[in-house]
């Protein structure tokens, strides 16, 4: 009966489960770095497709001494800051949305004439297109030559005698004396056979371009002399003139012929030494054409 009477003790026994849950907070914390990683590579991705000017406008954009301080809106640094005309402006930000801003529509006065200065910028970038087909073409026409000269064995050995640079008034390539090589006999203005042959290459290169000619004849001057010869105003002129002579009969339009004229030696290529063989020449200048203005807009 004692036995019966004892009691029954239940004892619980919990077993270890290896750790156990911790809860969700590690996946905040990866969340946090993969938005992190994201920002990082949008990041580096902008700055490489983003232009300097672009750039230079964002920074502005964040740059705390770029906060207008007007007191107008609210009174304090930010108050009222607007993109609109109201409000208080931040400057800093204006050239970097003024670039990606569409640009405004053209306005008109009393008379129908534009005021908007879009007409004079289009017309400066055309000029400026021009320009630089110009100069590939002036650049195009100097590798023509120069490889005509290379190509046939008649020309390579002439390939000192010719001379091509560019100056302000266009392409000039000047056909140069050289000692015992020269372009015409001595006081005659007839070019001799070396001389037609470099010609006739010429004018193959100045009929690739549509360009006015200048045609120039300079003679040598005498060493120790400031005088001039008086025949030699018309030796530099008739060889000029027959220079002409033989790039039209090789095919040069004679209505591109804008300028023959002789300086006799007034403007030697060696100024140190004016009796040099080299100053006797012949300067074919392609001229550089004035781009077509555009007409005035009808009132």
């Amino acid at each position: 009966m004692a036995g019966r009477d004892a009691p029954v003790i239940i004892k619980k026994i919990k077993k270890g489960g290896g750790g156990g849950h911790h809860g969700g907070a590690w996946k905040v914390a990866y969340a946090d770095f993969v938005t992190a990683m994201m920002a990082f590579f949008l990041l580096m991705w902008l700055i490489n497709t983003t232009s300097p000017e672009q750039k230079r406008g964002v920074a502005d954009y964040f740059a705390p001494a770029n906060v207008s301080q007007s007191t107008s809106g609210s009174g304090g640094i930010l108050g009222g800051n607007a993109l609109g005309e109201d409000g208080n402006k931040n400057e800093g930000t204006m050239s970097f949305i003024e670039q990606m801003a569409p640009k405004p529509p053209d306005t008109q006065d009393r008379d129908g004439k534009s005021t908007d200065a879009a007409l004079k910028g289009a017309t400066a970038t055309d000029e400026t297109d021009a320009q630089k087909k110009e100069q590939q073409a002036f650049q195009s026409a100097a590798e023509s030559l120069r490889q005509a000269l290379q190509d046939m064995p008649e020309l390579a050995e002439l390939s000192k005698n010719i001379l091509v640079d560019q100056t302000p008034e266009g392409l000039r390539i000047q056909l140069i004396d050289q000692e015992g090589r020269s372009m015409f006999d001595s006081n005659s203005a007839q070019p001799n056979d070396r001389c037609k042959l470099l010609l006739r290459a010429v004018a193959k290169v100045v009929n690739q371009l549509p360009n006015r000619i200048s045609i120039t004849g300079h003679t040598s001057g005498v060493a120790g002399q400031s005088g001039q010869n008086p025949k030699d105003w018309a030796l530099s002129s008739n060889r000029a003139d027959a220079a002409r002579a033989v790039l039209q009969s090789s095919g040069v339009d004679e209505d591109r012929i804008a300028q023959v004229s002789g300086k006799a030696a007034k403007e030697p290529l060696y100024p140190d030494d004016p009796s040099l063989a080299g100053n006797r020449r012949i300067a074919i200048v392609l001229l550089r054409e004035a781009p077509v203005l555009p007409s005035n807009p009808a009132v």
